[in-house]
């Protein structure tokens, strides 16, 4: 039995030429299983979603929820209902020599009406075709492609022997063009050169045609014409920032750097092959972040992916709402950039992942997902922090004059991990509704409560009235308590709007936008 192995850091399958001494990393190996000492934030945790990956390069999330995983062979998997689908989207015929292979993915975004994919695959050889790659576009029936829909949306240079630098990633923009990240084919010359797609990230129309507005448009060559950014090595992902509408490009480096380069604005040189990092030269775009090569957390090889959190449902904390997360492939880690300042701050996320991490997406579910090439695996990243929901109820709904008014207010916990105290409920004060609080109460207004295990406050917030408890909540039950009052409205009527909000101990709460609601009571005077 091997106990020690080289994992598959070397990277000749998919990122370069990096030095080998910073990506051979150890695996121990137990009775042919890999043991990875991983760390995640408190209450993150990750599961296997599904395997049998073999060489995986890009996971996609379709609009439907449904996960799209590429593999270098050629074959497209779908994931649905969190299930591997037994037969492949599509099966394509290509050259997966070196990093060659299947390797974008992306979602018209009309897809709910058009059921349009996008690929990026590399051509083999074939007669008078030379190996090179390809974006093609693809209906999809259900989860399979209609069978001879491809359609050729833009044929890219030939390749030289050197089967490294492809890129592969490809997104729509918010002006729904397409962008395409293609690496320099291992010749750096090939990225200061404009008259080749080589070492750029390009602009293209749907069907590939040029835009009229990218930065060369009256350009003599055809390839100019597409060129959106140039001065890159191997542009490995794509990823726009949903509430400014950015361009991040994460560029895998040669032998010190690794970038996070903005190309929100066309026509920009980031410097390669004559920089790599920061750059004094005023003709070169820094990078908004770089990493060094070295071994440890925050260091290593090459940059595989990357996603800002920033869901319609989010499953996560507060506090990560809006940052962008990013993976190595090499030392097998995710961290967090603020990119809220003028300085961008990196965060520890997770350490210790399965081996050769790639492919990070953002789910419609509200969950990150990531590829292990090593363990042939996609994983879904899940939080079971606190969720804590609330239930406002408001007896009578209507009332003449002075009358009495009960409120009774309901805290539950959604997620399967309990919340422990403190919990506190605050209840917005009104000059026409006058609380107090009965700790011995059982009922009010017909609904049990437990008023003898909160504590009340009602002169320390000027705004609400606040209950506090020490007691723990899970998904089987719920703490309710109540409050009893008198409406004066005296000669007026209308509506009396009392809301309430719930926290919990400070841990970050999951979904801020259903710890809070509202009831309104009409009154109007005898």
């Amino acid at each position: 039995m091997n106990r020690f192995t080289r994992s598959q850091c070397l990277l000749s399958n998919r990122l370069g030429s990096v030095l080998v001494s910073l990506c051979v990393c150890c695996l121990v190996f137990f009775d042919g299983q890999t043991v990875f000492a991983q760390t995640f934030p408190t209450n993150f945790t990750q599961v296997a979603v599904a395997t049998g990956l073999t060489a995986p390069t890009v996971a996609m999330a379709a609009p439907d929820g449904r996960i799209f995983v590429a593999l270098q062979s050629g074959s497209l998997r779908v994931v649905k209902n969190g299930t591997l689908l037994p037969t492949p989207f599509v099966q394509l015929n290509v050259n997966s020599s070196g990093e060659r292979g299947l390797l974008g993915i992306a979602f018209d975004p009309a897809f709910a009406t058009n059921q349009y994919i996008y690929l990026y695959y590399t051509v083999p050889t074939s007669g008078t075709i030379t190996v090179h790659n390809r974006i093609s576009r693809f209906t999809a029936n259900g989860d399979v492609a209609v069978a001879g829909s491809e359609t050729i949306i833009l044929e890219l240079n030939p390749l030289s022997s050197a089967t490294n630098h492809n890129g592969g990633t490809i997104v729509f923009g918010p002006d729904q063009k397409l962008y395409v990240g293609v690496g320099e084919n291992a010749n750096s010359a090939n990225s200061q050169n404009l008259d080749t797609y080589l070492g750029k990230v390009l602009r293209i129309n749907p069907d590939g045609s040029a835009p009229s507005d990218n930065p060369f448009p009256t350009a003599d060559s055809e390839a100019k014409k597409r060129v959106w950014s140039y001065g890159l090595r191997n542009p490995y992902t794509l990823t726009f920032q949903p509430t400014t509408g950015r361009l991040f490009v994460n560029d895998v480096g040669e032998n010190t750097w690794e970038e996070i380069n903005d190309a929100t604005t066309g026509g920009l040189n980031f410097g390669w092959p004559s920089a790599e990092g920061t750059s004094s030269n005023a003709g070169y775009t820094n990078p908004v972040y770089a990493y060094h090569h070295g071994s440890g957390d925050g260091f290593g090889c090459a940059i595989t992916g990357g996603a800002f959190y920033n869901p319609t449902l989010s499953r996560y904390p507060a506090s990560f709402t809006g940052k962008y997360f990013y993976q190595d492939y090499c030392n097998n880690w995710i961290n967090v950039l603020d990119l809220s300042g003028s300085v961008a701050v990196r965060s520890t996320f997770a350490t210790g992942l399965p081996g050769n991490s790639l492919g990070l997406t953002l789910g419609t579910d509200g969950y990150l997902y990531y590829l292990s090439k090593s363990s042939a695996s996609l994983y879904r990243i899940e939080y079971t922090g606190p969720d804590l929901a609330t239930i406002l109820y408001a007896q009578p709904s209507s009332v003449n004059g002075t009358s009495p008014v009960s409120l009774v207010v309901n805290v539950f916990e959604l997620n399967v991990v309990p919340t422990s105290g403190p919990i506190k409920v605050y209840v917005t004060k009104d000059p026409l509704l006058t609380l107090t609080f009965d700790p011995s109460a059982t009922s009010l207004g017909n609904r049990p409560v437990q008023n003898g295990l909160w504590q009340f406050d009602g002169v320390s917030n000027a705004t609400a009235y606040v209950l506090t408890t020490t007691q723990t909540t899970g998904t089987s039950g719920k703490l309710s308590v109540g409050l009893s009052g008198q409406l004066t409205p005296g000669n007026t009527k209308g509506n009396l709007n009392i809301s309430v909000v719930v926290e919990g101990s400070g841990v970050g709460e999951v979904k801020l936008t259903n710890n809070a609601d509202a009831e309104r009571i009409e009154y109007f005077n005898k």
